[in-house]
C-alpha cells in the first residue's frame, strides 16, 4: 500500500511537467497545452482505492504541495497520518504511528510507471503510452496505456474540468483501482523551499532504499 502512495504522489509530480509541442497525436497534444502552464499545484485530495469488484478497500484524505521539476510533499491526515515529500533526489515516506522513515532515490527512468508522467518529458509521455481522449461537458479525460507490458498499471486516467486538472484514475493488473479527485486547487501558488525539505524525526528507524 505505501508502494502505491508513492507511485500515485509520484504520478502527478512527473504529470506536471512541460511537454513538448512534438506530441504525435492529438489527444497528447492537447494534453499537453493543458498540463504546460502548470509550475506548482496546491489542492485538497480525496484518494479511494476499490478491489477488482469495485469495493471499497480503503478512503484517505489529505493535502498536496507539487513543484517541477520533481519536487512534492503529500500529506495524509485521515484515517492514518503519512507523509511523502520528495525534494527532487530522494523520495522520503514517513509513518508517524509506526516511527518509521524509508528512503529511496527519485527515479527518473520510471516511464513505465505512473511516476515519470508528472515531471518527465513529452518524448516518454508519447515513447511509452498510447493517449486518448473523452470530452462530457466541460470535462476532459484523457487514458494513458502502456506500450509495454512490464509496468505497475494498466492504464491511467486523468480528467481535468475546463482547464484545471481535478482527478486521476489508475488502474492495475489486477483490476484494482485508485481514484483521486481534487478539490480547492489553487495553481501556481507561491511555495516555500521548505515544502518539500524533510527532516527526520529523532528517534525513528530509517530505512534506506538504492
Amino acid at each position: 500500500m505505501k508502494r502505491i502512495k508513492i507511485l500515485v504522489a509520484l504520478t502527478i509530480v512527473l504529470l506536471l511537467a512541460p511537454l513538448s509541442a512534438s506530441a504525435d497525436s492529438q489527444a497528447a497534444s492537447r494534453l499537453a497545452q493543458l498540463l504546460k502552464p502548470i509550475n506548482n499545484y496546491e489542492a485538497n485530495f480525496e484518494q479511494f482505492i476499490l478491489d477488482g469488484s469495485g469495493n471499497r478497500l480503503q478512503r484517505t484524505e489529505g493535502k498536496m504541495w507539487l513543484s517541477r521539476p520533481g519536487r512534492f510533499r503529500w500529506e495524509v491526515n485521515a484515517p492514518y497520518r503519512q507523509i511523502v515529500v520528495s525534494d527532487g533526489e530522494k523520495v522520503y515516506l514517513y509513518d508517524p504511528d509506526l516511527e518509521q522513515v524509508s528512503i529511496q532515490p527519485l527515479d527518473t527512468r520510471v516511464t513505465r510507471t505512473p511516476a515519470l508522467l508528472l515531471s518527465g518529458s513529452a518524448d516518454a509521455l508519447t515513447e511509452n503510452y498510447r493517449v486518448s481522449r473523452a470530452q462530457q461537458g466541460t470535462a476532459e479525460t484523457f487514458t494513458l496505456v502502456p506500450k509495454t507490458s512490464d509496468t505497475l498499471f494498466e492504464s491511467l486516467k486523468l480528467t481535468f474540468d475546463g482547464e484545471t486538472f481535478d482527478a486521476l484514475q489508475m488502474t492495475d493488473s489486477t483490476g484494482q483501482q485508485t481514484k483521486i479527485s481534487f478539490d480547492e486547487v489553487t495553481l501556481n501558488p507561491s511555495l516555500e523551499e521548505s515544502r518539500f525539505t524533510f527532516e527526520i524525526p529523532d528517534g525513528v528507524d530509517v530505512i534506506r532504499q538504492g
